[in-house]
């Protein structure tokens, strides 16, 4: 029996027409939720990530502001823009797209990010209260995974959980979420032996390894959860995921497609963030 998917569009609509609805609430209070974009450089991919996210902004009635810099921006003049708005009142948060050119430490620039502001949840004062589970923000794409997992109400608590990947973007963070909400986590990488035999015990597998259709049907207990956190780009044009959609699909119990699964949820929670960073500069939190 094939599995059921997980609509990412869906879930990320029905998040917007909530935060549209609470944006309108919080404009009759004053108070304007605002997100600043910092572009450096004219990466091709970057230019649409950001132009995707204001648009994203402009729907739920976000303000957006982009500050675009040429490639030759120093290290030293992109800190002075991010003081800049970290002293913004208008300016709830912060995003800075990357890859960041040459010469620019994507740490340090993280790491000048007001905590308060950061809605992408990488500054190390956030991720250090998402350990004992605190923070003021959590990173956008696992929280979305979660959000998904809430949405199709799929349980966690008692559930074996395989992480395959264990970056500070996705796989770190969705084990102390999975945590968190009582599942028994393995986090899985490249030096990990007998990857395959630990998938095949776990209820919920989040693959967020860069590596495309890694996750293979052999690896899947029947009726798993399957996240899919990978995008890439095949010889030929097509996206992909990290797994191998087709025939995991006829023996996992749930599964994200890709495109339209963790993708769209990405930017549903950023919005999220910023709405809530809105909410707690102005005492309403």
């Amino acid at each position: 029996m094939a599995a059921q998917v997980i609509d990412g569009k869906l879930v990320a609509q029905s998040v917007r027409a909530s935060l549209t609805a609470e944006v309108m609430q919080l404009k009759e209070k004053g108070v304007q939720p605002g997100l600043a974009a910092v572009l450096v450089g004219d990466n091709p991919a970057s230019v649409i990530y950001v132009r995707n996210k204001r648009k994203a902004c402009a729907e739920v009635g976000i303000a957006s502001v982009q500050r675009d810099l040429p490639a030759t921006t120093t290290q030293r003049e992109l800190l002075a823009v991010i003081g800049e708005l970290n002293d913004d009142p208008k300016i709830n948060g912060i995003l800075v797209q990357l890859p960041l050119p040459k010469g620019i430490s994507a740490e340090a620039i993280t790491d000048a990010i007001s905590p308060a502001k950061d809605v992408d949840g990488l500054h190390p004062y956030n991720i250090g209260r998402l350990t004992r589970g605190d923070s003021l923000f959590v990173p956008c794409t696992p929280l979305g995974c979660m959000e998904l997992l809430d949405h199709y109400k799929l349980p966690v608590g008692g559930r074996r959980a395989a992480i395959i990947g264990r970056s500070n973007l996705v796989g770190k963070p969705a084990a102390l979420l999975l945590m968190q909400r009582n599942a028994t986590i393995t986090v899985c990488h490249s030096r990990t032996q007998g990857i395959e035999a630990i998938c095949r015990e776990a209820d919920i597998v989040v693959v967020a390894m860069g590596k495309a259709k890694f996750l293979t049907a052999n690896m899947i207990k029947p009726g798993a959860v399957v996240i899919d956190v990978g995008i890439n780009r095949l010889p030929d044009g097509t996206l992909v995921g990290d797994v191998d959609f087709g025939p995991v699909a006829e023996r996992a119990g749930w599964i994200t497609p890709v495109p339209g699964g963790v993708g769209p949820m990405t930017i549903a929670m950023l919005l999220s963030n910023t709405v809530t960073s809105a909410k707690r500069a102005h005492g309403i939190l």
